[in-house]
Parts: structure tokens; sequence; C-alpha cells
């Protein structure tokens, strides 16, 4: 699951991790992660890494990668425990491999995108050889048109296109452990008729390492997406 971060006719651009929206800072989920390197003192006390929601997969992912996914709060919590902790640093690393548009390398990255406009039904772009390759999917995939460029101009069911009209709407995704994703800013837009529903409430919620009840993370249990931290 996914959660919409850019809405159609909005231009969306991600600077240093943070999405802007028309030029303003969306406001992130209070639960989003990011990656960190974390540099122990000694191993972490089970009941700290229940308390930070930090699991076994992470701890082996910061054994074997250097570093794990953390959010605000469990990093503000690691840098007060000088006692377990020596450092904890945002992972910067990110390259331009697998961006979405596949065809037509932007040199974006996970954490710095775009900007990029979000198609909107009715509305209308124009064409040229730089921004085709991020429109191609949406005009030939999801709308259904023969696209085809030819030297050095673009055509469109035959017939050469300085403009393309979006017959549907379209949204931007990411996930909310945003260094660990795969959502928009690797496979594209999402059309209106790719969205099956919207979350409601959680009616199911267990810790990886811990199995029968005892895994059972109660506080979640019937919580209301929109209110959840």
């Amino acid at each position: 699951m996914k959660r919409c971060v850019g809405l159609p006719g909005q231009t969306l651009e991600i600077r240093n991790h943070i999405v802007y929206l028309d030029g303003k800072a969306n406001k992130e989920p209070e639960n989003v992660q990011y990656t960190y390197r974390v540099k122990l003192k000694q191993s972490i006390p089970e009941e700290v890494m229940d308390d930070l929601g930090i699991s076994m997969e992470d701890l082996t992912s910061l054994n074997t990668l250097g570093y794990m996914p953390l959010t605000k709060h469990a990093v503000a919590s690691l840098q007060g425990r000088k006692d377990i902790v020596e450092s904890v640093t945002l992972n910067t690393d990110a390259n331009d491999l697998e961006i979405y548009p596949l065809n037509g390398n932007m040199h974006w990255t996970r954490d710095n995108y775009g900007p990029i406009w979000i198609p909107k039904k009715g509305e209308s772009i124009d064409l040229t050889l730089d921004n085709i390759a991020i429109y191609e999917r949406p005009i030939k995939v999801y709308e259904g048109n023969d696209l085809q460029i030819r030297d050095g101009k673009i055509f469109i069911n035959g017939q050469e296109a300085k403009k393309y009209t979006f017959k549907m709407d379209y949204y931007w995704m990411q996930g909310d452990n945003r260094h660990n994703s795969a959502d928009s800013r690797y496979w594209g837009f999402v059309p209106e008729d790719h969205i099956v529903g919207k979350p409601i409430f959680i009616w199911w919620s267990s810790d990886p390492d811990h199995s029968g009840i005892g895994g059972v993370r109660w506080n979640r249990l019937g919580r209301i997406v929109d209110n959840i931290k």
C-alpha cells in the first residue's frame, strides 16, 4: 500500500527527500521512515527495539548494509541514548538507476526528483523531446494511443503532435518507508482506473519478531488510518 502524495494538476518536486507540491513543502506523515547509518556502542536492548519499532530485520540491514530504517521519533530517542549509540546520521546515498522515466534518464534520484507535472483530465501539455519520456507511458499504455518518434518529431496515432490532452486523472504515490519503497519514483504516474480503494482502519498488526498473542500490536488494531502517527 502506498500513500498518495501528489494530485492531478500539481507539480511535484523532491528536494533533499522532502516532497514539494507547487513549490510548497508537503507535511510528512509522523511515521515516515528514512534509512540512517547507526554506530552502536553496544547491542540495542530488546525493550528499546520494541518501543521504537526496530525489528531484527532492521538490525540485519544495519549489520549487512550499514544502515536501517528509522522514524523521526526513533532517531531522536537513539540520539539521546549515549550509552548505546555513538552516532546516527541520515543515509544520503542515492543514485539515478531504475528511476522513472526508465527510457529517458533525467539524473533524478529518490531524494532529489523533478519537478514533474502530474497529468490532469482535460488539461494539455506541450510535448517535446525533453519531456516525452515522462509522459510516453500514460499516453501509450494507459490511454491507448500509438506514439512514435521519427526524425526528431513526435507522432500520436500517425499525426505529428506538439500537444496532448489527457483523458484521465493521474496520481503520485510514495511509501512511508521512503528509502525502501517501490513507488511512483520508480514506476511513474498512477491512473485513476488503477486506484482500487482507500484504507479506512487497521484490522491487523503484528510484530514480525514475536509470534502468537505476544506479537499482536494491540495499540494499532482498529485505528483509523488518517489518525495514525
